[in-house]
């Protein structure tokens, strides 16, 4: 027996279940990169907004390329389990926020009519830093990126997320269907910013007539998530299955704390995200930065020097005194690029990232975090170092996870969109290694010229 709408009542009593009627809500937002992190995010929001009366908000996911959660997700009409661990606690609960799921290789028409349908108010992403097809230093659109070449010369068999708005967006255009957000929920600074950038680029080569609409109706308002997602796996499932009494193929599992900030930013209707803790500012930057930069910064460093010594998980790193010590000096660090952030206190903050790294419950695996390090060092870790070095510090923690990245992509496993140059950088020479390493113009832009860093990682550098 498997989760479905059919087979709620079977469900035991101490799992929560929705509280709203799925049919009686339409489709509002469709959301592009229908991974594990938007069913333990965006679309808990959602599920919440619903049970609260809103209307027409469920959520089309759009899968671009794998077939994976349409098949764990559209026989379970769209139900899955959210399981929330913090130590021994472990909450069970439901979310019915998902209408129905596309994949876009399958079906790249209904994505583009999903995505100029008249309902359609908000197109949401998350689709990895990778996604965005732009360079890392710059946020520029990269026009030789292979996906984005197919896009511009061959509009009918589209595979970017790019290619698939801007199709969207004319077809929305020419048939009248008005204004739309269009709104990023990736770790990337200025997130908004960044796919106006390349969504505007590739309109003026690929379909110029565009660009006036674009300006005129589409926002790109800039957001914040967190919340620590680690991957599902099979021993999860089965743990579940005797939990639920049937299967779940759609399982997510997430930290208990979540957290979501938007600017509000939107080019037509939108739900009261704040009615469900969504905050609601006009500028994202304070918080994104503290995020990027004490987080998800720390969270890579964890992650290279974690693999580097031996350890598989988040909380086994954190529990080794080496790795706990670059943390503690990283986010330090880190906060002294910060601007003032109203309500934020940098060492109360890292205290409590500190806190959610430690969770045991989780099992996050370091090699889930150290994939794509090109797309993620220049925002976690770069920025700080510039920014500290400018003032005048010595960012030696931000550096040593820098160095440990650069020890990663000498190893047997790397996973990253440049992966093949990253092994012809590759050496066990340490001054070799760093020299390579900062050659590579997307990841280090100007800083991979300057001899300060490039002492400074050969000093730091993991043994």
């Amino acid at each position: 027996m498997r989760l479905s709408t059919s087979n709620l009542s079977r469900l035991p009593a101490n799992i929560r279940i929705f509280g709203h009627d799925p049919s009686a809500h339409g489709i509002g937002i469709v959301h592009l990169g229908i991974g594990a992190f938007h069913r333990a995010h965006q679309a808990v929001y959602v599920d919440n907004l619903l049970a609260l009366g809103a209307g027409d908000w469920r959520i089309l996911g759009v899968s671009l390329r794998s077939r994976g959660v349409r098949d764990q997700l559209v026989p379970q009409n769209g139900l899955y389990t959210l399981v929330e661990r913090d130590g021994d606690r472990e909450d069970l609960r439901i979310i019915g926020a998902i209408a129905d799921v596309l994949v876009a290789r399958d079906n790249p028409k209904a994505v583009i009519d999903a995505i100029a349908a008249p309902s359609t108010h908000i197109v949401s992403l998350t689709i990895t830093e990778k996604g965005y097809c732009h360079i890392p230093a710059s946020g520029a659109l990269d026009g030789d990126h292979p996906d984005i070449v197919n896009d511009v010369a061959n509009g009918s068999a589209l595979v970017s997320a790019i290619g698939f708005l801007a199709a969207g967006l004319r077809q929305r255009m020419n048939s009248g269907a008005g204004p739309v957000t269009l709104m990023s929920c990736d770790n990337l600074p200025q997130n908004g910013a960044v796919l106006k950038s390349v969504l505007t680029a590739f309109v003026g080569t690929a379909m110029p007539d565009l660009d006036g609409w674009l300006a005129a109706n589409v926002s790109f308002p800039s957001t914040m998530v967190d919340r620590i997602v680690p991957a599902t796996t099979e021993s999860d499932l089965a743990r579940l299955h005797t939990q639920l009494g049937m299967s779940d193929h759609g399982m997510v599992k997430a930290e208990a704390f979540r957290q979501w900030v938007i600017e509000d930013d939107f080019a037509g209707p939108r739900p009261d995200f704040a009615s469900v803790g969504a905050q609601m500012v006009d500028n994202v930057q304070p918080f994104e930065l503290a995020k990027l930069r004490m987080l998800n910064g720390s969270h890579s460093t964890i992650a290279y020097l974690g693999l580097h010594h031996g350890h598989e998980t988040v909380d086994q790193a954190m529990a080794d005194p080496r790795i706990a010590k670059v943390v503690d000096a990283l986010m330090n660090e880190a906060a002294a690029t910060l601007p003032a952030v109203p309500g934020l206190d940098p060492e109360s903050y890292a205290e409590a990232l500190k806190a959610r790294f430690r969770n045991a419950a989780l099992g996050h695996r370091l090699s889930q975090i150290a994939m794509d390090g090109t797309q993620k060092l220049p925002q976690r870790l770069l920025a700080t170092i510039a920014d500290l070095h400018a003032a005048g510090g010595a960012p030696r923690a931000a550096a040593t996870g820098v160095a440990a990245w650069m020890r990663h992509f000498s190893g047997p496993f790397v996973s990253d969109p440049l992966s093949e140059i990253l092994m012809a950088a590759a050496n066990d020479i340490p001054a070799q290694l760093v020299g390579n390493a900062m050659a590579i113009e997307p990841v280090f832009g100007p800083l991979g010229s300057q001899d300060w860093l490039r002492e400074l990682l050969l000093e730091v550098m993991p043994r």
